[in-house]
């Protein structure tokens, strides 16, 4: 395992944390706020003009929607320069080849990524009241990369810190089933973003039940976005039966203070989700059900990201005369030989 390098506490390295610390906490209120963009239907509120707003620079005279479309622009633009401040920081205060770098300059690629898949829904004509199956496979791009975005800011996070550097090769089980864990919910979060898309555009009749909701979705007239709404459920029940069981099998393959930690709160978020999901469909998808589903969302992906990084970076220390006092454990590789675990 790559030891931990340590960021100098004064000058630029000083700030380095903070302002990681602040671009995460910033772009998970971004992603609110683009969500917000889309229950009120003001995607469209600069038109079809990006990065232009209705063709100017400053809108004049804009309607409510334009002003909740333009503030969104501006405060995406301000994460892109917290990413910029960022990477000045890291590239600073550390050295060549420190973990830091790479978080930050990933973080910066990826918030340039998120404005670029922003403005080809813009261009397109995807927003507002589009119904176009391209909306729905956009939406999940960006749900994916918005996902991806908060994973290299936490990583950044931990890095600027003087947390470890991953070790992704010869994990074994433990990074397989890991890596299957964040895919799962990677494409859950994308299904989600479809869902959240068809509960906006075709939305329930109120008094209808969700078996009447479902038989719609499949209906002769149903478009792609309704008869994939169903989809997200599904995968909601799959994925958190495999992460219940993932914090299960971390805890005993590398077991510590922080796999224990964030495995309790990966199952607590999973629990709070699930809660969150049946009481979405229960309400029909109200907005600021939606807000807090989006949220724990992001909480969930996060929680997931740290309980994987506490796994593969725990240090395995093999010894070969035999347990020493005090020392904790968890397997056995052979006669004579023990692998303790220990989370840093």
């Amino acid at each position: 395992m790559s030891g931990t390098r340590t960021v100098p506490r004064t000058g630029a390295g000083a700030w380095l944390p903070r302002l990681a610390w602040a671009a995460l906490i910033y772009n998970v209120l971004v992603i609110l706020w683009g969500a917000v963009v889309r229950i009120s239907g003001a995607g469209a509120g600069c038109g079809d003009h990006w990065p232009l707003c209705n063709g100017v620079v400053v809108p004049q005279s804009p309607t409510l929607h334009t002003v909740i479309e333009f503030s969104h622009r501006l405060t995406s633009a301000a994460s892109g320069l917290l990413a910029i401040g960022l990477v000045v920081l890291a590239f600073r205060s550390t050295g060549r080849g420190h973990p830091v770098r790479l978080g930050a300059a990933l973080s910066l690629g990826l918030i340039i990524l998120e404005g670029l898949v922003g403005g080809v829904q813009v261009l397109l004509g995807l927003t507002a009241d589009s119904t176009d199956p391209a909306r729905g496979f956009v939406q999940g791009i960006h749900l994916a990369n918005t996902f991806l975005l908060l994973g290299a800011l936490l990583l950044t996070v931990l890095w600027s810190s003087g947390e470890p550097q991953l070790r992704l090769r010869r994990q074994g089980l433990v990074g397989a089933w890991s890596f299957v864990g964040l895919a799962l919910l990677l494409v859950l979060g994308m299904a989600g973003a479809v869902t959240a898309l068809g509960d906006l555009l075709f939305a329930p009749a109120d008094g209808s039940t969700p078996i009447e909701t479902v038989k719609r979705d499949f209906g002769v007239t149903a478009t792609v976005i309704e008869n994939m709404r169903v989809v997200h459920p599904m995968l909601a029940v799959l994925t958190s039966a495999f992460l219940v069981w993932l914090g299960v099998f971390l805890r005993r393959e590398r077991p510590g203070a922080g796999t224990n930690r964030w495995s309790a709160v990966l199952w607590a978020l999973l629990g709070a989700q699930m809660v969150a999901g049946l009481t979405n469909v229960v309400l029909k998808a109200p907005a600021w059900m939606q807000l807090t589903h989006l949220l724990l969302s992001c909480l969930l992906w996060l929680a997931t990201v740290m309980l994987v990084y506490r796994a593969l970076t725990a240090l395995r220390v093999q010894s070969h005369a035999g347990p020493a006092a005090g020392a904790d454990f968890s397997g056995s590789d052979g006669p004579g030989r023990a692998v303790r675990n220990v989370n840093v």
